[in-house]
């Protein structure tokens, strides 16, 4: 398979919008079950956004 099919599969996936940086972030294969629950683009993210709240 060419490096164009790849980039074409890529570029179908579902994007959100981080709750912290409101960067937007794709779909990952690890996150097939819990993509509804995910908010956040990083570990990164994920830590400021506990600092703000306490």
């Amino acid at each position: 398979m060419s490096d164009n099919w790849i980039k074409g599969l890529k570029r179908n996936l579902p994007t959100k919008n981080c709750v912290v940086c409101q960067k937007p972030f794709q779909y990952r294969k690890k996150w097939k079950e819990v993509w509804s629950e995910v908010k956040y683009c990083s570990q990164k993210c994920k830590a400021n956004s506990k600092k703000k709240i306490g």
